[in-house]
């Protein structure tokens, strides 16, 4: 509990597809970083993908995400970016940078 200053995810959140687990996955960022400690989020855009891996996935806009983290994550930057996977394909991948208000 409380014990990292750095919260890094590229590409686990667009799987969770239930509210019930993005409540759950936000409630481990919280417990899991120290107060001040920062969330590094990428996860697919608006125009990414609908599936990966074949599995359902979910797609947000950086205002879409952060509002998901709520208040106690202050947005201090967010980027949009086209990643382009081995096999030539693109993806849009959104990126947010929070930091967890300080207790």
């Amino acid at each position: 509990t409380g014990a990292y200053d750095v919260w890094h995810d590229r590409a686990v959140f667009h799987f969770l597809t239930d509210d019930d687990q993005r409540q759950r996955y936000v409630a481990q960022v919280l417990k899991a970083l120290k107060p001040g400690g920062f969330a590094i989020v990428g996860t697919f855009g608006p125009e990414g993908p609908e599936k990966c891996s074949g599995l359902q996935v979910s797609r947000y806009a950086p205002s879409e995400l952060h509002g998901i983290f709520g208040e106690p994550f202050e947005l201090l930057a967010s980027s949009v970016e086209q990643h382009t996977t081995p096999a030539g394909s693109p993806q849009q991948f959104v990126y947010c940078y929070c930091r967890r208000a300080p207790t």
